[in-house]
């Protein structure tokens, strides 16, 4: 190589090393270590705290000061919460603990309180002595808050005497002081999320937050909590279970047909960990477990849920022997079996708990398994002893869904022959897309074949596959499995899908990564709109978590200059406004507007299809998801279920707010 060769690929090195900024990539030595001061590491990367500054950042704030007043509770000392949402938006939350201690912290010099709210991974969790238990995922809550808010102060009675400080995005203004005197105790946080950090939105929902606040009061047994908004309605609610996750059960299965009244409960504890127990069986078909550690709502389950399951089939199998009402002969009882209508709460106090999980939200501590198992058969085993009429009751339950899993397999293996429910063999209806991607491909389920004609003309065939559904499928909320496999239009949707269904649902084998169900805007419609989430909710409910499942939002009315339609309407609260709005926009000067009404999807021809409601340039879709698992079983159970008068109690309530054209 040539001395001239050898510099000019020296140089292209050098070129290739150099930043955006021009600094010379090698040149890495102790001046690049950046050391962010006190909470600046919060604010710089706030989503590494609470997740994300979206709606669920926001309201997580929220939590991480509640999570400190349960920690209160928790330890004994506090009875009630209350969490203000003030005319301003900000927030309060105030308890009756022990108060944040004010006196001198060792290490810092500076009031505890003052430490608490300015110093990250400070606070009584850390093996001090503070807490045996506490909730939350990190113990960081209050002064990253604290970094986070434009203004947060905090009040602390305690000793007679009351105690202010204020802070300013994390930053101290005066030293502690004493403001007053005092016959109360607690601590109460006050604070306004920061615009700069909250882009999105700095405006609370009390809906989403008076959720978690009734299921933090379940969890809590005899624990009052309260929220009041402050704003333009006023509206507060009180909640206050003695009956803890037993009243949490009842409260799911309000709507139910059930099989015994009260629902079994069992606490007990051992090596430190606490496991409460709560369950009770209906005549459905469908299974609900919930499952917490310390408070925090495991959604992917893990290793409590492990073994309550393991104990649960167990015990209801040794006991089905025992009692001769399973011969032995016969086979054992499958956990899918002894779970069909079971209605079930597990919530375990840890110590030290460990999650892991996409969401950290699944208990991964080994030892919980063998703790939670030992622990619930033993109170299981005594109470199906002690009352033999409800133990017969569950034994029976479990023989019936045997029966019908029985059943269901053989009409699945007859429905294999027959059309085949695998990926190699996909239903004739399905207009499938050329791309494989499922991150990529997306499923629109149209109702009727008339738009599902207009749809697959329309569409764009490299990613978006069409699958026309004739008629209401059948309501899964009352039907077993093998007469759910018999429907056809079911079954055409399980194919297309390739996840499998219920207990064998796989979501990584889904080949489409968005399901969107695309109706009619009309009361058939939001019926076949209902009975499809209901059977997406009970037996393909990984899609609805993951996010996957979609509801179209196609124009109920377009305005018309001539042949051509210039503007179209969504439905909505909002839609007639919006309706004379455009028609006085278009009717000015001398054009005539008309105003035409799509009652159907069919209406439609294949180009005002994918312009309006599947170009991803321009449509409006509405996504699905849980925020409340035990709310949404109830809605579902009262909607779909056997029970008429729940649900004609809320149509009552709730048909003035119909945007439907009936």
């Amino acid at each position: 190589m040539s001395e001239n060769e050898n510099e000019q690929l020296e140089n292209e090195a050098l070129e290739i090393t150099q930043n955006a900024d021009g600094v010379n990539a090698s040149d890495y030595d102790a001046s690049q270590i950046q050391v962010l001061e006190g909470l600046e590491a919060v604010r710089m990367r706030p989503g590494m705290y609470i997740g994300s500054t979206s709606k669920e950042g926001l309201h997580h704030l929220v939590w991480e000061i509640v999570d400190n007043s349960i920690d209160e509770a928790l330890a004994g000392f506090a009875t009630h919460i209350e969490v203000f949402i003030e005319p301003d938006n900000s927030i309060t939350v105030a308890d009756d603990g022990r108060g944040i201690p004010v006196g001198i912290q060792k290490k810092t010099g500076r009031p505890a309180v003052e430490t608490v709210f300015t110093v990250l991974h400070a606070g009584g969790k850390f093996g001090g002595g503070g807490y045996k238990v506490s909730g939350g995922l990190h113990g960081v809550g209050s002064s990253v808050v604290n970094a986070l808010s434009v203004q947060l102060d905090v009040t602390v009675h305690q000793n007679g005497q009351k105690y202010f400080q204020e802070y300013h995005r994390g930053i101290v203004g005066d030293d502690l002081k004493i403001i007053g005197t005092t016959d109360k105790r607690g601590t109460t946080v006050h604070f306004t999320p920061d615009p700069e950090i909250f882009t999105e939105t700095t405006i609370f929902d009390f809906g989403k937050l008076a959720t978690r606040v009734r299921e933090l009061a379940f969890l809590n047994r005899g624990l009052r909590i309260s929220i009041t908004d402050k704003r333009d309605n006023g509206k507060t609610e009180s909640y206050h279970y003695e009956g803890g996750i037993q009243s949490y059960v009842s409260y799911i299965n309000e709507n139910k047909e059930l099989i015994f009244e009260t629902p079994i409960f069992t606490e007990s504890e051992m090596d430190d960990i606490a496991v409460e127990v709560a369950m009770q069986y209906t005549t459905g078909y469908h299974e609900t477990i919930m499952s917490f550690a310390n408070n925090i709502n495991t959604h992917e389950g893990g290793t409590h849920e492990q073994g309550f399951r393991t104990a649960l089939t167990r015990v209801i199998n040794s006991y089905a022997k025992q009692q001769k009402i399973l011969k032995e002969n016969e086979e054992a009882l499958t956990g899918e079996d002894v779970r069909e209508g079971l209605t079930a709460v597990i919530s375990i106090k840890h110590p030290n708990p460990q999650f892991e999980g996409q969401t950290k939200t699944k208990l991964g501590n080994s030892e919980v398994t063998g703790i939670v198992s030992k622990l619930f058969a033993e109170a299981l085993q005594t109470f199906m002893i002690e009352n033999p009429q409800i133990a017969k009751r569950i034994v029976e339950k479990g023989i019936l869904a045997s029966k019908a899993r029985i059943a269901a397999k053989r009409a699945r293996e007859v429905t294999r022959k027959k059309s085949g429910l695998e990926i190699s063999n996909l239903p004739g209806k399905l207009a499938d897309c050329a791309s494989n991607d499922p991150k990529q491909t997306e499923l629109f389920i149209v109702e009727g074949d008339s738009a599902g004609g207009s749809a697959k003309s329309g569409r764009n065939r490299e990613f978006q596959a069409i699958l026309p559904i004739r008629g209401k499928i059948l309501n899964v909320e009352k039907a077993t499995m093998d007469k759910i496999l018999a429907n056809e239009e079911i079954r055409s949707l399980f194919t297309a899908m390739g996840t499998g269904f219920g207990a064998d649902y796989n979501l990584l084998k889904a080949r489409y990564h968005k399901l969107v169900i695309m109706t009619d805007a009309d009361v058939d419609g939001a019926h076949i709109r209902t009975l499809l989430l209901t059977l997406f909710y009970r037996y393909m409910k990984p899609v609805v978590e993951a996010g996957y499942v979609y509801i179209a939002q196609p124009p109920i009315y377009g305005i018309k200059v001539g042949s051509d339609t210039k503007e179209y309407i969504q439905p909505g609260p909002k839609q007639e406004e919006q309706l004379q709005e455009a028609f006085a926009r278009w009717a000015q000067g001398r054009t005539k507007p008309n105003i035409q009404r799509y009652k159907g999807l069919g209406e439609m021809d294949d180009h005002q299809l994918w312009e309006t409601t599947m170009d991803p340039e321009n449509r409006l879709m509405a996504r699905v998801s849980i925020e409340d698992a035990a709310e949404a079983d109830r809605v579902f159970t009262m909607l779909m279920g056997d029970q008429v008068e729940p649900r004609r109690e809320f149509i009552e309530e709730n048909a003035v707010y119909s945007t439907i054209d009936i």
